[in-house]
């Protein structure tokens, strides 16, 4: 079992003042490592660089020193950095900054390549700064505007990794998710337009992570979520028995509202960008009462888990280098920073006696946000668990057989790669029967929305009662650069469905439908005009949005179109021969698995690429 240490940190404020709040923040960073001795750690920042990009990008660099040439992390002798800081590429920057540190002691660390789809070696230090998107070993993206036509431009997003350690399997994920602009839209409902918006965000994220064609993985997702507490009734709460008076501009505006006791005294004031108590510090370090108010989460309870939260909000503290835990009087104090995870990770956390939740640099200055770690165990050869494969059909060795109605519907883009299972017993003979005694065996997996479309409907009924099954993977090193996957066997998840509950949803937004997850025959694409992304200004805005995204959206006709030629296309390709060896090479060849057979000598092996 190997000691982690996850940590999350909004890092925009301390770029502000750099001479004195960068040395503060890592000091507490590294004195943590210290206490809690981790051998894996993983820092995802966010906001890297602060809102002035031109003038902070510079401290970045000794930002990365202060850590690299730190005695605290000197024993760790394999590191990736993945720093987005490139600003002028308005289309894909995200300002997110993922840290990943390894101890000398952990020799078995393997990081997945997104392009060539297999692992690769980790050795040694590596840094990729600047414009980073061609870098193979993660996956980032900025969240497309049309999924949030309330929002202004931001660079909220996510950027992943997954490791392969030890022989477990899983992904590491460092979002961004929307902040609140206003204090009075915010208290108008809950859930608030904000609070939706986020939740759209965070949904999109995790069925892109679902679908996609890296397959699932158990996740730990931990950043900026912005969440928020139910600000209406945390107001309700705090106002009973107060008379509130309003404070008008000329333009007949509230401008300002006053919850004031029976002598005359404000206990509470608000304003656009001004949330103040009469005892603030008092009523908000006692986090106690406040926890009731906080409920974004609650949408996805039974998707993502979260271990009990006994810290005070991690925002908005004063950014003064002399005042160590003071909030703000701007915003409701929140827990917007967060280490949650997916069900199908919690097996492969140790909890008894290991666990810490919590805040780092409570009685230091960290800037507006406070860091928040989540320190644990994780277990060793527990291979790749997947979910939601329940539904797929098993076929025997060497049979490729798919239904034919699959093949003309929207959705078979979206059909995994086949998973393989090997059997890594040498092989006796390489004639074609001789390959039917279960070398490698291919599942098809289907699109679960794509098979309903063609069942009838008493069995879909059917089908939705039963218990969803987890796909369970061994993932072995054949030799010291061979990896392969092997299926062992299903279990059944205790946590139930890994879809989100969609219990937020609103037509008020650009996506209503439960299964809003499968779109509809358009797709966005970012416009490329010179001018928009000559326009840097833009982006210098720290918690906040600028102006405008600069998407737009293809025709219908346009998608379809692109969708025959591609289905014409699939369709005219010269048939594979079907009862030979070579035939049976090219189908393994499509499905991105490669066969390295020795000369006679028993290190023949298969190796998923």
């Amino acid at each position: 079992n190997i000691p982690i240490l996850l940590v999350t940190a909004n890092v925009g404020s301390i770029f502000e003042d750099p001479s004195i709040m960068l040395e503060i923040w890592t000091q507490e960073f590294l004195s943590t490592i210290s206490r809690l001795e981790p051998k894996f750690i993983a820092l995802h920042c966010q906001e890297v660089g602060g809102k002035n990009y031109e003038e902070s990008m510079q401290h970045v660099d000794f930002f990365v020193k202060l850590l690299m040439d730190s005695d605290e992390l000197r024993l760790f002798d394999k590191v990736r950095i993945y720093l987005d800081e490139d600003y002028s590429l308005a289309e894909t920057f995200t300002a997110l900054g993922n840290f990943y540190f390894i101890h000398q002691s952990v020799t078995d660390v393997l990081t997945w390549d997104f392009k060539e789809l297999c692992f690769v070696a980790v050795e040694g230090k590596e840094i990729r700064s600047g414009d980073i998107e061609d870098v193979p070993t993660k996956e980032k993206s900025k969240f497309p505007q049309d999924f949030f036509p309330e929002c202004k431009w931001s660079r909220k997003g996510f950027m992943r990794t997954r490791w392969n350690l030890n022989g477990t399997v899983f992904d590491l994920i460092n979002i961004h998710l929307f902040h609140d602009a206003s204090n009075f839209v915010a208290m108008e409902t809950f859930p608030s337009v904000y609070s939706k918006t986020r939740q759209r965000a965070l949904e999109y994220t995790l069925e892109r992570f679902h679908n996609d064609q890296h397959g699932t993985a158990p996740f730990f997702l931990f950043g900026d979520f912005n969440f928020r507490t139910d600000t209406r009734g945390v107001i309700n709460r705090l106002c009973e028995g107060l008379n509130e008076v309003k404070t008008e501009q000329e333009n007949g505006c509230s401008n300002k509202v006053e919850y004031r006791d029976a002598e005359s005294r404000a206990i509470l004031t608000l304003g656009k960008k001004e949330f103040c108590h009469l005892e603030h510090q008092a009523v908000f370090l006692d986090q106690t009462w406040l926890r009731e108010y906080d409920r974004e989460l609650e949408g996805f309870c039974g998707q993502l888990f979260e271990y009990p939260i006994e810290f005070p909000p991690s925002y908005p503290f004063v950014e003064d280098s002399k005042v160590s835990s003071d909030y703000m009087k701007t915003r409701c104090p929140a827990w917007c920073d967060r280490v949650v995870l997916s069900e199908t990770a919690r097996p492969l956390v140790l909890t008894e006696g290991l666990l810490e939740y919590g805040l780092i640099g409570r009685d230091s200055c960290m800037g507006d946000h406070k860091p928040v770690y989540l320190k644990t165990a994780m277990k060793c050869g527990a291979g790749r668990i997947s979910c939601c494969v329940s539904n797929h059909h098993n076929v025997s060795p060497l049979t490729f057989h798919t239904p034919q109605t699959l093949f003309n519907t929207p959705y078979t883009s979206s059909i995994p790669p086949a998973p393989v299972k090997f059997d890594l017993n040498p092989v006796a003979d390489e004639e074609a029967n001789e390959l039917t005694t279960s070398i490698v065996s291919i599942e098809k997996l289907p699109a679960i929305t794509a098979l309903k479309q063609h069942l009838p409907q008493k069995q879909q009924l059917q089908q939705s009662a039963v218990v969803p099954l987890t796909e369970r993977y061994l993932v072995k090193r054949v030799n010291s650069a061979s990896i392969v996957e092997v299926k062992v066997g299903l279990v059944r998840s205790a946590a139930g469905s890994c879809k989100g509950s969609g219990t937020w949803r609103s037509r008020s937004v650009s996506v209503s439908s439960p299964q809003h997850y499968i779109r509809t025959a358009s797709r966005v694409r970012l416009i490329s005009n010179r001018d928009l992304q000559g326009s840097v200004h833009r982006l210098q805005s720290h918690h906040s949005s600028s102006d405008e995204e600069w998407f737009e959206e293809e025709p219908v006709n346009s998608v379809k179109d692109n969708l025959t030629t591609k289905q014409e296309q699939s369709q005219n390709k010269p048939p594979v021969e079907q009862n030979t060896v070579v035939g049976e090479k090219e189908r393994i060849k499509k499905r991105k698995v490669k066969r390295r057979l020795g000369n006679g000598s028993n290190d023949k092996c298969c190796s998923l690429i």
